[in-house]
């Protein structure tokens, strides 16, 4: 099963994670199928760049997401 879940990146202490399509047995860092955007926390307000026509493309093909990424979504009026 495809997931689409966070992926964390960035240096100690100051974390950003990549949107990223990955296939759900594999470990939170591994190799990915898809970049689908970035979201960054530590700035205030917190960034966050998500391709909608990407993301819209793996929910098509049943992709489950994650519940921080769904909320992202959500945030973003990428699905209601």
């Amino acid at each position: 099963m495809v997931k689409i879940r966070l992926t964390r990146m960035g240096s100690k202490k100051a974390p950003f994670y990549r949107i990223v399509a990955i296939d759900s047995r594999k470990a939170r860092d591994a190799q990915y199928l898809d970049n689908i955007g970035y979201y960054d926390p530590t700035k205030n307000p917190a960034v966050v760049k998500v391709d909608s026509a990407k993301a819209t493309e793996w929910i098509n093909k049943g992709a489950q997401m994650s519940d921080t990424v769904r909320s992202i979504f959500k945030q973003q009026e990428i699905i209601k």
